[in-house]
């Protein structure tokens, strides 16, 4: 996402126009038609923007809050990308996210464009750290237990996030992190097929590198290959590949960060295992000395209930994903129905 000036900006009104009996409101923000339902009133700025679209801060006058909305444009164009939009608003509402909303839109079966509503937040972790601000410990014990926490929940509904990176972890001025960007998670099923290419480059496990197609949710807590694990892989072309490249002993991380709590230390070493078998899991990192002062397990829940996409194999009308987006917003917003 483009940040476009952050919540500190300064934006004109934007021109506004009441459609559907004054059940919506229509804005154009630089160019970009911007249609929400009235409950949503200025102060309206843009955020962000991307390949999708749009990302606007709006007032929801019925709770008082400022949310971002994020506006997927021409979203059933492309077929992945739309599967995409309808697997995240699902596992969203799975997940039982209190700060997501998919706004309905106003005609059931001629919309073109997804409205999803989720709050706001102030930055996140890509932003802070390209900002050089300082962090201190008590920070990143606190980013780190939080976001572990988060995956716990996660991995607990069977779901691996699949892209975590800085820049899907969204903070407020309290410290408060949330998980974002849920579009490319999938099920942690060992007997389905799964693509190695997800996750960012920069932040891939190795075996997402070594074209494992059977990780697990270990790849929510990435990993670095050494030589002598490569016998592992079954595919030649990946370890004829990490082995053309330059040979580097592996360091000791404690005479490379001699200023860092050795209990982190010991903590990322355990997290960057190159055998997904061995490396630890979300659980007890959650338990590791380092976050001893914040961990309480009775205040780490999990999710009861099992996600499952019943419909990721099964080819989908552009019709047939509408009408299901459209049910997942009167879910969210059942007085809409």
């Amino acid at each position: 996402m483009a940040d476009m000036g952050g919540a500190g900006g300064q934006y004109p009104d934007f021109p506004a126009v009441a459609t559907h009996g004054g059940q919506y409101i229509q804005y154009n923000i630089f160019g970009n038609m911007f249609e929400i339902t009235a409950k949503y009133r200025p102060p309206i700025m843009p955020i962000g923007r991307g390949a999708y679209g749009i990302v606007c801060s709006v007032l929801n006058t019925e709770t008082k809050e400022m949310v971002a909305i994020k506006k997927i444009a021409n979203a059933f164009d492309n077929y992945m990308d739309a599967k995409r939009t309808l697997r995240e608003i699902k596992l969203l509402r799975h997940l039982d996210h209190e700060n997501v909303y998919v706004i309905p839109p106003p005609l059931r079966r001629e919309f073109t464009d997804v409205y999803i509503a989720t709050e706001l937040m102030d930055t996140d972790l890509h932003q802070i750290i390209r900002s050089n601000q300082g962090l201190s410990e008590e920070h990143c014990q606190y980013f780190l237990y939080q976001l572990l926490r988060g995956l716990k929940y996660i991995h607990s509904a069977g779901i691996i996030h699949r892209d975590l990176k800085p820049s899907n972890l969204l903070l407020n001025a309290n410290c408060d992190l949330k998980i974002c960007d849920f579009g490319l998670a999938r099920l942690n099923s060992e007997n389905e097929f799964m693509t190695e290419y997800v996750v960012t480059r920069w932040y891939r496990a190795p075996e997402l590198l070594l074209n494992s197609s059977e990780y697990s949710a270990a790849i929510d807590l990435l990993g670095t290959p050494t030589d002598a694990d490569l016998d592992s892989t079954r595919n030649e072309d990946a370890k004829r590949y990490i082995r053309q490249l330059p040979q580097y002993p592996r360091q000791n991380l404690a005479k490379i960060f001699p200023h860092v709590n050795p209990m982190a230390i010991d903590l990322v070493d355990k997290m960057l295992t190159i055998n997904p078998t061995k490396r630890i899991t979300v659980e007890a990192a959650l338990e590791h000395p380092y976050l001893e002062r914040l961990h309480d397990s009775a205040d780490e829940p999990v999710c009861l209930d099992s996600f499952s996409f019943e419909l990721e194999h099964q080819v989908l009308t552009e019709e047939q994903m509408k009408e299901l987006i459209y049910k997942e917003a009167l879910e969210l917003n059942p007085h809409y129905a």
